[in-house]
């Protein structure tokens, strides 16, 4: 008797975001897997396939949403399940990665809680890793394992395209972020700026705007960073331009946490619009007439589609994903 072996994608996903990983599903053209999680009362979480994974192809999609800590255990606990299931090939989807930002030691006696969260995904039994604009690409090498590094990138650019259709330059908010600003000028034949910026030492989210470096006067500039937070960075940068003679500040990101006052620092900064992706739930209570929320789906099932048939994903962005 000879057996022919058919590989399946089958997609599940957290709590965390499940509007996106509907939209995901609908993209791919498959159904988004049963999944049974439940809380119990002393806050431990339970976690049941609803369907059997034997010899599947598993993709678990959690983006690590506040409260951080309580998305990404799910998400390990899912893959755990999965793997004593037997699934053939288990791949994390984080469409936001969870401590990014901690992928250094900027002083002694701290972790490296980057690599921490990409061990405990490599323990749970996850194979693959896929993120959307990691906060550094440092974080790729701390998995033990293939990561695909996806980008917003065409999404921004995409909207730009459509929106900006007046002289603009692509500002990037700090010295780090020039590296990419430069690739979206590339594509948008526009001009870069950066500010240079200064973190007061033994400070969070504290952010202090020194200089701008680039011809912004009278012309819209649109600052392009990997994430807004608590708004500090955007907003001071935004404050520096518009001194600096900017006709118009925009503010684009991947990944719109909005968290603490963030909001209300953008409702009162001199940014006229703030564009973010999707890779984060947002409530109606961190919504604003300012704010446009773009869908990054697309993104995430093409990567899917070209994980589960063996392809390539860094052709999806023309090698744009690699750092």
């Amino acid at each position: 008797m000879e057996l022919v072996l058919r590989r399946r994608l089958e997609l599940y996903a957290g709590r965390a975001h499940r509007e996106l990983a509907l939209e995901v599903a609908k993209h791919l053209e498959v159904r988004l897997g049963p999944m049974v999680l439940k809380d119990f009362a002393d806050g431990e979480i339970y976690c049941r396939f609803g369907d059997s994974v034997r010899g599947k192809d598993v993709f678990i999609l959690q983006t690590h949403a506040g409260p951080v800590n309580d998305s990404i255990f799910e998400q390990l606990i899912m893959i755990d399940a999965a793997k004593r299931a037997s699934a053939d090939r288990i791949t994390a989807v984080c469409p936001y990665y969870g401590y990014s930002r901690q992928d250094r030691k900027s002083a002694g006696r701290e972790p490296i809680t980057a690599k921490l969260v990409s061990d405990l995904f490599a323990a749970a039994g996850a194979d693959r890793i896929v993120s959307v604009d990691l906060h550094s690409g440092q974080i790729q090498g701390f998995f033990d394992g293939p990561v695909d590094h996806l980008t917003a990138m065409p999404v921004l650019i995409e909207y730009l395209k459509r929106h900006a259709d007046e002289d603009f330059v692509i500002v990037a908010p700090d010295a780090g972020r020039v590296k990419v600003a430069s690739r979206y000028s590339q594509y948008l034949n526009a001009d870069v700026a950066f500010v240079h910026k200064r973190r007061p030492k033994g400070t969070a989210n504290v952010v202090e705007a020194l200089d701008v470096v680039g011809e912004v006067s009278g012309r819209r500039c649109v600052l392009i960073d990997d994430m807004i937070d608590t708004a500090g960075t955007i907003c001071a940068a935004a404050e520096l331009l518009v001194a600096k003679g900017a006709s118009e500040v925009w503010a684009m990101a991947t990944h719109g946490l909005l968290s603490g006052q963030a909001v209300d620092r953008l409702k009162a900064s001199d940014i006229s619009r703030v564009v973010v992706t999707d890779t984060l739930p947002l409530s109606e209570e961190r919504r604003f007439d300012k704010l446009e929320v773009l869908s990054i789906a697309k993104v995430l099932a093409d990567a899917i589609a070209a994980v589960f048939e063996d392809g390539s994903v860094s052709n999806i962005f023309k090698g744009d994903n690699l750092s």
